[in-house]
């Protein structure tokens, strides 16, 4: 009989464990991002190593303190990809990272098979975020368009 009471409470433990760590990946940390006014998406101008903000609507995104890499956004913009390809830099190696399930206007698959594809451009946005971390910003040629903190291509090399 005791056998089975030990075995009910490391089954409830490794339950409640797997509920908390369910937890604590998908909300726990996650709070809206703040975009000030005139400054909600930037990217940096291919002359410049300035940020400068871009037309951007429809901003909504998330953010964490407990990671640089937990940011995610979605917004649409006017700009053609033409125009912004010859105004900004592209970003090489850019690889969207998952959203939690329930910000569900960001699918990193879709855009990353679009970036793949050429359907998406990327775009640096801001470099060091933190360190070896860059905002990216992928836009569609339809004007949807999302951004994402990533590592640097290249930073985790050597460690």
């Amino acid at each position: 009989m005791a056998g089975k009471i030990l075995a009910v409470v490391i089954v409830m433990f490794a339950l409640l464990t797997g509920a908390a760590v369910y937890y604590l990946q998908e909300y726990a940390y996650y709070s809206e991002a703040a975009f000030p006014p005139g400054a909600e998406i930037v990217l940096t101008p291919i002359e410049s190593d300035q940020p400068e903000a871009i037309l951007a609507e429809d901003v909504q995104g998330i953010d964490a303190d407990s990671s640089p890499l937990r940011f995610r956004a979605c917004f649409k913009t006017p700009l053609t990809q033409g125009m912004l390809t010859e105004t900004y830099r592209a970003y090489e190696g850019a690889e969207p990272l998952n959203a939690p399930s329930w910000f569900d206007c960001f699918d990193a698959a879709e855009i990353g098979a679009a970036l793949e594809n050429g359907e998406a451009l990327a775009f640096l946005s801001q470099a060091g975020i933190a360190p070896d971390v860059d905002r990216v910003v992928a836009v569609f040629a339809d004007g949807r368009a999302y951004a994402w903190h990533q590592f640097r291509p290249g930073a985790l090399e050597g460690n």
